[in-house]
């Protein structure tokens, strides 16, 4: 029963957008285990926030899209914090704290997630 009604509502977590914004946070959070201590509450916590927030912001999002407005809305909180997550990835890479190669592959993700939300913003009817 909860099956059906959950495919009848949609469910969030089959969204592209979901699902690749989920994955590069969680890759985020495990490479930022690595950065040295004295970034623990400054540029480790911006990060994982950063890009956590996307995901929640589009969950949020989601759950109001018959609310065409709002739903636009979250989405633009989505690609704000999408943008913030590339700025902290920046400052990662330029800090040392990751890998050229780590830099790119996060960035490109980071990059494929923000035009998944811009797609979402630009046709809110096929969400609804």
């Amino acid at each position: 029963m909860f099956n059906k009604i959950k495919n009848d509502m949609g469910y969030y977590k089959d969204l592209l957008a979901f699902k690749k914004g989920y994955e590069l946070a969680m890759e985020i959070f495990t490479l930022s285990k690595k950065f040295p201590p004295e970034e623990k509450y400054s540029l480790t916590d911006q990060i994982r926030r950063s890009s956590r927030s996307v995901c929640t912001n589009l969950v949020e999002a989601y759950r109001r899209r018959r609310y065409i407005d709002y739903f636009i809305s979250k989405l633009n909180d989505c690609e704000t914090e999408n943008a913030e997550t590339q700025v902290w990835l920046d400052f990662s890479h330029d800090c040392k704290y990751m890998t050229t190669e780590e830099y790119n592959h996060l960035s490109a993700k980071n990059d494929e997630v923000g035009k998944l939300i811009w797609y979402m913003i630009n046709n809110p009817d096929k969400f609804r």
